[in-house]
């Protein structure tokens, strides 16, 4: 670990904080998590799903095994996370979308605690300076670049991770609504299928961003996770199934009109994903030039990952 930047990782128990944290203790990074209690008895009864395979607690207790450091703490007490970030050099934020706006107490808390190199706000997605997305999402989106800007008025260093479509949301059902599992019969896809999207697992995420902490080149940029085999549009994705299961899929185009008045009339959750799908596969969110001076290419920057093809995601359903 001797060099190694300490990490603290906040919302790390979350979708994406628990990936971060076990990439980043793979990577021999010191790492520290904040939680408001310490694991409690984890052989209580619980329920076990493949979604959810462990309690809290129990990933807390396995954090801990592993070496990482649980310091008490909570976001709304500003002298236990100031006390917190002083312990380390990097913090990565993996708060979800009703917690962004919270993240100003992480910068003040990083702005008096002076010793912070760099700050991962919560991200995780889009670049939120380069969308043209609608509601619900597009709040989301402007908050996040919010944040954005009072990092950059305050002076913390930071690094933006943009990562686009996470498979668990977009691929394990191939962006269909209300079902779990990618079709065998049918499949709706949003516009004609030919806007490239960029999809990773969240395990990845984990590794590229803790590769982003240990990459000088990165301090004050944006990373962004468009991998070469993965950078395909719905069409590509769906050829793939069909060549995999060994049929072909009926395809009914649903044109912008038609996803749009769909958005606006389903509840939630259903309008959000939607609106996140109807952002990549139609409005091409996923799609624009790289500026070296304020970008990196994460596959470019780390060609020594090796990542999880799309290709390779989807035999898990077979």
């Amino acid at each position: 670990m001797a060099g190694k930047d300490r990490i603290l990782v906040l919302g790390p128990t979350g979708a994406i904080g628990r990936h971060i944290v076990w990439a980043s203790v793979k990577a021999g990074n010191p790492t520290y998590v904040l939680v408001r209690d310490t694991p409690a008895n984890v052989n209580k009864p619980r329920l076990v799903t493949a979604a959810n395979p462990e309690t809290r607690d129990e990933l807390l207790q396995n954090f801990q095994n592993s070496g990482v450091f649980l310091i008490q703490g909570d976001m709304n007490d500003h002298h236990s996370l100031v006390n917190a970030i002083k312990q380390v050099d990097v913090v990565i934020c993996s708060f979800g979308r009703l917690l962004i706006e919270d993240q100003v107490k992480i910068i003040a808390a990083i702005k008096e605690a002076g010793n912070v190199k760099r700050f991962f706000p919560s991200e995780f997605g889009l670049d939120v300076d380069r969308h043209d997305a609608v509601e619900p999402v597009r709040e989301v989106f402007e908050e996040k670049a919010k944040i954005r800007r009072v990092i950059e008025a305050e002076g913390v260093p930071y690094t933006y991770l943009c990562c686009h479509a996470f498979t668990g949301y977009f691929l394990r059902n191939l962006a269909q609504i209300d079902i779990t599992v990618p079709p065998r019969d049918k499949i709706f896809i949003q516009g004609d299928g030919n806007v490239k999207g960029a999809y990773v697992t969240e395990a990845d995420v984990g590794t590229y961003t803790v590769e982003a902490v240990n990459d000088p080149n990165t301090l004050n940029k944006a990373v962004h996770i468009r991998l070469p085999a993965n950078y395909l549009t719905l069409n590509e994705i769906v050829s793939l199934w069909e060549k995999k299961i060994g049929k072909s899929l009926e395809k009914i185009y649903v044109p912008e009109e038609k996803v749009l008045k769909d958005i606006q009339e389903l509840s939630f959750p259903n309008n959000y994903l939607l609106a996140l799908y109807h952002s990549q596969q139609i409005r091409g969110d996923a799609v624009y030039e790289i500026d070296p001076t304020r970008d990196v290419e994460a596959s470019e920057a780390y060609p020594h990952v090796k990542y999880t093809t799309v290709d390779e995601y989807l035999n898990q359903f077979l």
